[in-house]
Parts: structure tokens; C-alpha cells; sequence
């Protein structure tokens, strides 16, 4: 007679991680399904047992919803990382990371750049990262150079000079995150943000600290921590210039309005990120209709066109393809940011299943922003299923553009 065992199978402790994930993250079972494009039965199936483990593409897409990046977490196989096959690695990142990891303990006696000078240099390498071309390699070819010699100068002035290079530091940590996100280190991603908020704080900065709040959002939102804490951190930070009325404060709460819309709508909380949307909608207003952002890019274009992202996350998928169709993203100034709400509009498609339209902006996408399309994780898994199982009518563009952007057939 066989030895009883209490001991669940592969597919039962499969379905009882995802549970227990989704559950953590505050994720009801349609919100899920929606994402992925299954249906809250689907997701249930899983959970109980009823359904095994699904293959890689979509393994990778259901970890991407739950904000994992180690497939073990719900297969307990340590060897699959879902960052080691969703996400690609720049051939700068060494370069980069040893840039972040290299301290200096000496050095304070050669005399610093001025602080004006290297306020300029920040905003070229901001110029770089929204411009037309490869802005990740852009990028990456100065901020070495720049981290290097913003934290000498932070070294050696004094008072207000300090403060405001502080400031710089601070928007420089923000390209850094920029530059590192969709690649396979998070750790770093975290330790830029991190940084960043730490020079906004020593700066005594509301505004590095709201910004700075904005971008820690992101990397909240990326490893999964509960919607409460991101929420928070942004009213936190927006309250710290809740009475200022320039545009660079409108634009800092408007992107904190955002911040808070997005972070709702990740778990399903129509109410309250359509509230936080109305808001966001209602500072750009304030500042005008073609305003936007030197650098962080805020304006009516952006939250509009934001209203994709937040209905696609609340799998409201007519009414994000409404959204799409509704936006205008080329008076944008940011080439990367025109790309991106592309993919947003074909993930949006996705959604309704109409892959000729997901391929049509995956490729205007790449048009426009290359790299920004090569390192979407969106993109990339679109591009990659579409390829090998699309309809015939999309198979071959789907193809050539997984070609154009360097991906292997099994990316």
C-alpha cells in the first residue's frame, strides 16, 4: 500500500504561489487574467490546481503582472530568472555599473567644475535621453564622466553651491535608473533610485524630492511593493509643495497625481485612479495646453496620453484603445516618450486581439525610438510571439522587425 503524502503536486504549489503573490500585491483574479489575456476563471484554474504551468511566453508575461522577476518565486526552479529571459543587457552596462559601484575617498584638493557648468552638462545628457537616435548608448557614454564629477563637486562645495549640486546629482540618478530600467539589474535600479532620493533630501529640494519621488514610484511599481506605500510616498511628496504655482512646481504635482493614478490602476482601483487621473488632467490644464516639462516631460500630451496605460492596467481595453485612437503623441518633445506611449497603444490592441495594429505601432515605435523599443518588455514579447504564432497577414513584418531589433528567435 502505498505512503500517504500531504505533500501538494507541481501544479497545486504552482496555483498556491500565484495566489499567494497575487493576493500580496492586492490584485483581484481579472486584473490579472486581464493583463495577460486570460480571464479570472482562467487565473482561479491556475490557482487550484486545475491548470499546469504555462510555457515560457506566457510564464514570463504572468510574472511580469505579479512584479517578479525570479520565475522561482512561482515555480520553485531556481534556475529560471524571468529578467535572464524577458530583459536584454546594454553594451555599456558594465561600464555604467562599475561608474555607480567605484568610490572615491580622495581627491578633494583638485578644484571642481562650477556648479553652472555642470548644471549644463545635466541638461545636455537630458537633451541626449529624449532625443532622436540610440539615447541609451547616448546616454551612457556620459554619465560616467558626469556621476564622477558631480560627486567631487559635491565633496568640495559648501552651502548653496552644495545644495544645487545635489540637485544635479539627483536628476543625474535619474537618468541613471532611466538608462538601467527594462535590463537585467535591478538591484541597481533600486540603488539609483535610492540615491537619488538621498541627494534630493541632503539638497533640502521639495522639488528633487517630489521628483525623486516620482521615479522611486517607478521602482516600487517594478518590484512589486504594495500600491499603499507608492501612494503614499507621492502625497508625501506632492504635499511638500502643495502651495507653490510656478510650472516647475504644477509640473512636479501633476507628475505625482500621475504617480498615485497608475499605481491604483495596477490593482484594479477604477475610482481612485481615474480621481488621481482628473487631478493630473487638471494641473495640465493649469500650465497649458502646449506646455511641457523641459525634461520631465510633463504636460496635457503626457497625461493623456497616460490615459492608455491606466486603462490598459484596469483592463479596461475598449477604453484604452479609445484613448489611443484619442492621442496625438508627435508634438511631444521626447522621442523616447513618443515611442513608449506607442507600445502603450499596441499593448493597448493587444488586448482586443487585433495584431495588425499591435505590429503597425510596434514598428512606428521602433521608427521613432529604437532602443526604447528594443529593451520594452511588452515589445519584445509581442514582437517574439507574434513572429512564431501571429496570423500569416502579420508573420512576416513581425519577423523582420524581431530582426531590426537584434532579437533572437527564442528572445
Amino acid at each position: 500500500m502505498p505512503e500517504h503524502t500531504d505533500t501538494p503536486g507541481p501544479n497545486a504549489m504552482f496555483g498556491q504561489n500565484v495566489q499567494r503573490v497575487r493576493e500580496r500585491n492586492g490584485q483581484t483574479r481579472a486584473v490579472v487574467g486581464g493583463l495577460i489575456g486570460r480571464s479570472a476563471e482562467w487565473v482561479k484554474a491556475i490557482e487550484k490546481g486545475r491548470l499546469g504551468v504555462p510555457r515560457l511566453p506566457l510564464l514570463l508575461r504572468l510574472a511580469d503582472v505579479l512584479g517578479l522577476r525570479d520565475l522561482a518565486e512561482l515555480t520553485g526552479d531556481e534556475r529560471l530568472t524571468a529578467v535572464s529571459y524577458s530583459k536584454a543587457a546594454h553594451t555599456a552596462l558594465p561600464a555604467v555599473k562599475e561608474a555607480l559601484t567605484t568610490y572615491q575617498f580622495n581627491g578633494t584638493d583638485e578644484e571642481p567644475e562650477t556648479v553652472d557648468s555642470l548644471r549644463a552638462r545635466v541638461r545636455q545628457a537630458w537633451q541626449l535621453w529624449h532625443g532622436i537616435g540610440e539615447h541609451r548608448t547616448n546616454v551612457a557614454a556620459v554619465l560616467p564622466d558626469l556621476l564622477a564629477d558631480l560627486r567631487h563637486a559635491a565633496r568640495v562645495h559648501e552651502g548653496v553651491g552644495r545644495r544645487r549640486v545635489l540637485v544635479a546629482l539627483a536628476e543625474t540618478y535619474h537618468l541613471a535608473q532611466l538608462y538601467l530600467s527594462f535590463q537585467p539589474v535591478p538591484e541597481l535600479v533600486m540603488l539609483t533610485g535610492d540615491r537619488a532620493m538621498t541627494a534630493a533630501q541632503d539638497a533640502d529640494s521639495p522639488r528633487a524630492i517630489a521628483v525623486a519621488a516620482w521615479y522611486m514610484n517607478h521602482v516600487f511599481r517594478d518590484a512589486g511593493e504594495r500600491h499603499e506605500a507608492r501612494v503614499d510616498l507621492a502625497m508625501k511628496a506632492a504635499d511638500l509643495i502643495r502651495q507653490g504655482d510656478t510650472p516647475e512646481d504644477l509640473a512636479r504635482r501633476g507628475l505625482l497625481q500621475l504617480a498615485a493614478s497608475l499605481s491604483y490602476a495596477k490593482i484594479g482601483r477604477k475610482g481612485d485612479a481615474e480621481r488621481f487621473w482628473d487631478q493630473a488632467e487638471s494641473t495640465a490644464k493649469r500650465l497649458g495646453s502646449g506646455y511641457a516639462h523641459p525634461y520631465l516631460i510633463f504636460g496635457q500630451g503626457m497625461v493623456d496620453a497616460y490615459a492608455i496605460t491606466m486603462n490598459a492596467d484596469l483592463v479596461r481595453s475598449g477604453a484604452a484603445v479609445e484613448s489611443a485612437e484619442a492621442v496625438d503623441v508627435t508634438p511631444m518633445p521626447s522621442a523616447t516618450r513618443r515611442s513608449f506611449h506607442m507600445i502603450e497603444s499596441a499593448r493597448a490592441y493587444s488586448m482586443q486581439r487585433e495584431p495588425v495594429a499591435v505590429v503597425h505601432l510596434l514598428k512606428k515605435a521602433h521608427e521613432e525610438s529604437p532602443e526604447t523599443a528594443r529593451f520594452n518588455i511588452f515589445a519584445r514579447s509581442a514582437v517574439a510571439d507574434l513572429a512564431e504564432t501571429g496570423p500569416a497577414t502579420v508573420r512576416g513584418d513581425a519577423r523582420f522587425l524581431r530582426q531590426e531589433m537584434g532579437l533572437s528567435v527564442a528572445a
